[in-house]
């Protein structure tokens, strides 16, 4: 069947995509699975939080969606080792973002994602994909790819009120997908101490149901300062409480891709 697809999306910006997508993909080799990380947003946090600074690099995801077909000589040039083995990492670039200018006239453009993962999907065993931001052709094309879209949304009100636009980007795609989008809710930056925290996500499992994730991230600030050194939790602290996390977070991924 070869990879399974997870966008990480959320038009919110600050609730803990590029951190979810980074220490989700070693949590996955930690449990022995082959992971790719993309980061498809013009922002590049991502990469940057790697040290792969797109000004220097020969090729980026942007390369990706100016092929016609992108074969495996555009994925060699593209691909870059991540953190630890079984990591493989597609930086980003301030250039996805002409992406709109330059594909409008190309015909089946949310696809071309889709096409250039079909000849990547037997070596890996999950590709994570950090969304950007906003409803755009990035975001379709990650949406199209996708076998799951992984929702992180803090626990917080005006987090919760955002989701409803990806919500209806998601219905919109349904209509012509032949098969429908299937989401996961990720509780993030959660403080159990707070009632503001304990209501919000009482509200997200009762609105969201089973789609709401078992597993969830407290605030850690581990994950900030993993951040500033350039790596992942599990290089600076894997006993911390946000490593431990999204270990049982990637358990319960490949427990109900299994199930």
């Amino acid at each position: 069947m070869g990879a399974r697809v997870v966008a990480i999306a959320n038009q919110k910006g600050g609730v803990g995509k590029t951190t979810t997508a980074l220490t989700l993909g070693a949590a996955l080799t930690r449990l022995e699975k082959r992971v790719l990380v993309m980061d498809l947003d013009p922002h590049a946090n991502a990469s940057v939080h790697l040290s792969f600074f797109p000004e220097t690099l020969e090729a980026t995801v942007y390369d990706l969606f100016q092929e016609v077909q992108a074969g495996p000589e555009v994925w060699a040039r593209i691909l870059k080792t991540g953190c630890g083995a079984g990591f493989d990492f597609a930086p980003g670039s301030i250039r996805l973002s002409e992406l709109e200018v330059d594909l409008k006239e190309r015909t089946n453009k949310g696809l071309i994602l889709d096409t250039a993962l079909a000849g990547l999907r037997e070596r890996y065993d999950y590709v994570l994909l950090d969304c950007p931001p906003h409803v755009g052709i990035l975001l379709v094309n990650a949406l199209v790819a996708a076998d799951l879209v992984l929702i992180p949304i803090q626990t917080d009100f005006l987090a919760l009120y955002g989701i409803r636009l990806l919500f209806d980007t998601i219905r919109l795609l349904n209509r012509v997908l032949p098969r429908p989008v299937r989401y996961m809710a990720l509780p993030t930056m959660y403080d159990q101490r707070t009632a503001a925290c304990r209501r919000i996500l009482r509200i997200m499992r009762d609105k969201l149901g089973d789609k709401v994730l078992e597993t969830v991230i407290h605030f850690d600030t581990k994950f900030r300062e993993s951040s500033a050194g350039g790596k992942v939790i599990y290089d600076v602290d894997p006993k911390a409480r946000g490593a431990v996390e999204y270990l049982n977070l990637a358990r319960e991924i490949v427990r109900n891709e299994n199930a």
